[in-house]
This record gives C-alpha cells, structure tokens and sequence, in this order.
C-alpha cells in the first residue's frame, strides 16, 4: 500500500495533521473521518480514487497527529472551521468530500455554509443524531456530569498490539484480520512503559449542547445546492434514531440514500468493494 505524505496547517491555534495521497494535478478529494477515528482509516478507500483524484484526509482536532484543543473545545461549528481552514490550505478551488458519521456532520453543515466551495457530497451514516428538543436545563445537567466525569477518566492503556487489535475488532467485527492490523497500527501512541492507548482524546466524548435544534438544522442543510448522496448500513445502530436517516435527509435538495445491505456504521470498511463503486459512479457520473 502506497504511503501518503504528512502535512500539517494551523487552525484556532492548533497544529492539525492531514495526509496527501497521489498527484495534486488531479482533482481534489477530501475524506472526513468520525469520532474517535483518524486520517489513516481511509487508505483503503483512498488507494482505489488514485486513478482520478489527489487524496487529502485530515485528523480532525483531538484525532490522530493533532493536535488536542484544551478544554474539549469539539463543537460542530469549531470542526467546520477546521474543515474551512483546510480548504483554503490547500488552495485547489472547490473539492469533493466523502465524510463518515461525525465527518459526515461536519461535511453536510460545511457544505451548507459554502456550497461553491464543494462539487459532490458523499455522507456516510452522517445523518444520526442531530439536535435535541430536550428541556435546556437537562441538557446542562448532562453536560456538566459528563465533565465531571471526564475529569476521573484516565486512557485505558493496553499491555500490547495485540490487545488493541481485539478491541478494534470487538468495535467492528466485518473488519478483516488486514483492515484490523492496518487500523490498530495508525490508531495507537506507544507510551514509555510501552503500553499502548488510542491517539483520540477522550474529550472528544464531551458533546456540547446541540447548537442547531433539529428544525434549525432542516433549514441549514436545505442551502446545500451540491449534489449529495447519502450512504448508510442496513445493520447500523444509526437507524434506531427517529431524527435521522430518511427524514433528514430529504431536506437536502438533489440528494439520494442508499442503504447498503450487511454493513453497519463503516460502510466503506464492511462493504468496501460495493462503497467504492457507489462513490465512484457518484463522483465521476
């Protein structure tokens, strides 16, 4: 597997990391990862869009080889900016994005904010959760608990790969034994007592007070005038959420979802062969 290179740009202070794969002559792609993921997970997906496009994947703030944002600053709105700021790095004019789940978010709202700045849209399980009706002082309350909590919450470390390994696979157990190995390998820090733990930070848990309420977040993602589909596992936990799939998708102008049969949350990794061909005839079409 070809290796990508590193790169880095700064964005509200943090040094964030990203990686560019194939030649930058082609047309851009932009791979958005989700939560508690990293940059790395998409180099499968990434080695089958060589061919026609130049790859870049960010590690989103408190993900991967970035930089953590003190205080747990990971609101919707601070990830688009990121995203914002990554864009103009890279200074290719408009570019297509395939973002999974929390990327998936990031990438609808982005989209809808600049939508001369993207081409195509490819959201994977980016359509769960996306507001809270809940009474204001209940969402307070949990916040502060899950701070609380936070606080009295150390990394779990693991005594060797292999430990992590099992993890990854008890996460998702369509990954094959490569997939499993390849995702461990660029998911884990080494400490000095060579235990390992995962690179994210667990602030990453602390989930602010949805900013837009679900009605809110119709009316954002209705200015999103790009091509969009919308892709989805026929065995995700995603589904059970009342507030998702179809029906909010279908405020996106010009978009379509498919359901793709016995897959879960990551789709491109349980389906891979099915995903790429889904996102190539969408992109090139």
């Amino acid at each position: 597997m070809n290796e990508p290179v590193d790169r880095h740009f700064e964005s509200s202070r943090l040094k964030l990391h990203y990686v560019v794969w194939g030649d930058e002559s082609k047309p851009p792609l932009l791979l958005v990862h989700g939560t508690r993921d990293h940059a790395r997970s998409w180099d499968f997906v990434a080695q089958r869009m060589l061919d026609e496009f130049c790859v870049y994947a960010p590690d989103l703030r408190g993900h991967g080889d970035s930089e953590w944002a003190i205080g747990g600053q990971y609101s919707v709105s601070a990830f688009v900016a990121d995203l914002a700021k990554m864009v103009e790095v890279i200074h290719r004019g408009p570019v297509a994005l395939i973002a999974h789940s929390l990327g998936g978010r990031i990438a609808l709202d982005y989209t809808a904010a600049y939508p001369d700045k993207v081409t195509k849209l490819v959201a994977i399980e980016g359509f769960g959760r996306v507001g809270s009706e809940d009474p204001a002082i209940d969402r307070l309350h949990r916040y502060v608990d899950t701070v609380r909590e936070l606080e009295r919450r150390e990394p779990h470390p693991y005594a060797n790969l292999s430990e992590a390994e099992a993890r990854m696979h008890d996460a998702n157990e369509r990954l094959t034994p490569a997939m499993v190995t390849h995702l461990t390998e660029h998911a884990v820090n080494r400490l000095h007592d060579d235990t390992y733990v995962w690179k994210f930070d667990n602030y990453t848990r602390l989930a602010p007070a949805p900013e837009w309420s679900p009605a809110e977040t119709v009316e954002l993602w209705k200015q999103i005038k790009t091509p969009t589909l919308h892709i989805g596992g026929s065995d995700s936990w995603g589904k059970r959420f009342p507030d998702g799939r179809e029906t909010m998708t279908a405020a996106v102008p010009d978009s379509r979802t498919v359901i793709v049969e016995g897959s879960g949350h990551w789709v491109h990794h349980d389906q891979l062969d099915e995903f790429v061909t889904l996102v190539r005839e969408f992109l090139l079409g």
